[in-house]
């Protein structure tokens, strides 16, 4: 039995950052990058770089760097993106609505092709996107073979619409809820931890104005 790859979580949540460089430079008519330069755009270490970089596959030249379109298509193929992912977006209250209608999934090969809510009227549809309710899911995920969905029901409903979901054949979910789900080992589920990063953006805030205070205190200190 092949052994599965693993690999470096913050590597993996960089690769976009590359992306977006990337085509900011392609939209420049730069040709070619040096890890270097990616690293001080990314605000890491050059070894970081070069071993995210080597993780995708790409091949640099000593002393010219990476052909950026080259690099390009290799994170977008490590990554999936090159071909459109659809998915199903699950509750369209609140943070839902604003998922469905942002418009920049699409630069990450990603189509939220149809949502979901308890409450869905007959013809109803957001952001141009049809709505419906979950009587319909199993049959769509189904005909249309979907395998994605994005989950963003009221906490108490989250287990109860996830264990739908995997009936339903979905085999990865993105979980915008704060309800730990409890799924089968075949089945992918990324949280998205608001709490945990706010707890982060919250001790950052707290060091700030630590050092903006002792700074305050030495000009005082300064004064006499």
């Amino acid at each position: 039995m092949q052994n599965k790859k693993t690999y470096s979580i913050p590597a993996l949540k960089r690769l976009p950052a590359y992306l977006r460089e990337l085509r900011r430079l392609r939209e420049a008519a730069r040709e070619r990058v040096s890890s270097p330069v990616l690293a001080r755009a990314l605000r890491i270490d050059t070894i970081s770089a070069r071993k995210d970089l080597e993780m995708v596959g790409a091949v640099g030249s000593p002393g010219v760097g990476y052909r950026v379109r080259e690099l390009i298509d290799s994170i977008e193929t490590f990554l999936g993106w090159k071909n459109v992912s659809e998915a199903f977006l699950i509750g369209i209250d609140g943070f839902g609505a604003g998922l469905l209608g942002y418009g920049g999934f699409s630069a990450y090969g990603l189509k939220i092709i149809a949502a979901f809510d308890r409450e869905a009227k007959a013809g109803e549809s957001l952001y141009d996107v049809p709505v419906f309710g979950f009587s319909e899911l199993r049959h769509l995920a189904s005909r249309l073979k979907i395998r994605m969905a994005i989950l963003c029901v009221p906490d108490d409903e989250a287990q109860e619409i996830a264990d739908l979901l995997v009936d339903c054949g979905i085999l990865a979910i993105w979980n915008f809820t704060a309800h730990p789900l409890h799924l089968p080992p075949n089945v992918i589920c990324q949280r998205v931890n608001l709490g945990g990063d706010f707890a982060v953006l919250s001790v950052k805030l707290a060091e700030r104005l630590r050092e903006l205070e002792d700074q305050g205190a030495d000009l005082e200190e300064d004064k006499l």
